[in-house]
C-alpha cells in the first residue's frame, strides 16, 4: 500500500480529526499528507478568499505536489474535505488513483443542514460566531461521538477568528451547501475508483444522501452502523477496514 495518501478534513475540524483513523491504518511506507485547510489552524493567507473554489484550487495544489513526487494518489475527505476531495478529482482526474469520502458528497438535491443555513445568512452567521464559545463546542462535538481529547483540540482552534471568518466565507460561496448549479453538474467527471463511507446516524448529512449518490453513480457505499457524522474518529477501526478493502481492490 505504497500509494501516496492525501487526507482533507472538514468543518469545524482540523487535521487532528484524522488521528484515530491514521492510528488504525497500516499504510506501510506510503507517503501521507494531512494538511490543514488554509485559515483553520492559523491566520488566513494574505489574499486568500476562502471560497469553495479557492479551497478546491488549494487542494489541487496539494495533490499536484504529491503526484509530482510519488505518482497518482489516493485522496480521502470528510465533511467539507469530502466535497473538496471530490472537486479535486473532478478537476484533475489524472492525479488521482482513487477517491474516498465520508459523510458528505456533492449532490444536486442536498440543501444543507440548519447550521449551514445560519452560516450562509449575513448578520445571523456573524452573531452565531460571536456567541459561540470553545467550551460549548467541545461539549457538543464530544456529545456527537467525537473523542473528547480531539473535541477539546478542535475547540481550541475555534478561538481563531480567521477560522470562523473562513467558515462563513466558505459556506456563503456555496450558498449554504447547494451545488445544483455548479459542482454537481460535473459529477460525471469523477474518476471511476471511488468509495463512500458513512456514519449511519449523521444528523447533518443523512444516510439517504449517500444512498442516493451511490444509486446514481454506482459508487460503493459502506455504512458504519451506530456512528454519526464523525465516524472516522468515532469508529476508526471500521472505517480503516473499509478503506483498506477498497484500496486493496484497486
Amino acid at each position: 500500500m505504497t500509494t501516496a495518501k492525501l487526507f482533507l478534513h472538514g468543518v469545524p475540524d482540523s487535521p487532528a480529526i484524522w488521528r484515530p483513523l491514521l492510528g488504525q491504518l497500516d499504510l506501510g511506507d506510503a507517503p501521507v499528507a494531512v494538511p490543514a485547510l488554509p485559515g483553520f489552524t492559523g491566520s488566513l493567507p494574505a489574499g486568500f478568499p476562502a471560497t469553495k473554489e479557492a479551497y478546491a484550487d488549494w487542494a489541487v495544489g496539494e495533490a499536484e505536489a504529491l503526484f509530482a513526487a510519488h505518482g497518482p494518489i489516493d485522496i480521502v475527505g470528510h465533511d467539507w474535505g469530502a466535497l473538496i476531495a471530490q472537486r479535486t478529482a473532478m478537476l484533475r482526474p489524472g492525479l488521482i488513483r482513487s477517491w474516498a469520502v465520508s459523510n458528505a458528497v456533492i449532490d444536486p438535491d442536498y440543501r444543507g443542514h440548519r447550521i449551514a443555513r445560519i452560516w450562509n445568512t449575513p448578520i445571523l452567521g456573524e452573531i452565531f460566531m460571536a456567541l459561540s464559545r470553545p467550551a460549548a463546542l467541545a461539549r457538543g462535538l464530544a456529545g456527537q461521538g467525537m473523542p473528547a481529547d480531539i473535541a477539546a483540540e478542535e475547540a481550541v482552534q475555534w478561538a481563531n477568528r480567521d477560522k470562523r471568518r473562513a467558515i462563513l466565507r466558505l459556506y456563503r460561496s456555496a450558498k449554504g451547501l447547494s451545488f445544483e448549479h455548479d459542482w454537481a453538474r460535473d459529477i460525471g467527471r469523477l474518476p471511476a475508483n471511488g468509495a463512500l463511507i458513512w456514519g449511519a446516524n449523521d444528523p447533518y448529512v443523512e444516510l439517504a444522501v449517500a444512498e442516493r449518490f451511490a444509486a446514481r453513480t454506482g459508487t460503493p457505499l459502506t455504512v458504519i452502523d451506530g456512528a454519526g457524522h464523525w465516524a472516522i474518529a468515532e469508529r476508526p477501526a471500521e472505517v480503516a477496514a473499509a478503506l483498506t478493502r477498497f484500496w486493496n481492490s484497486l
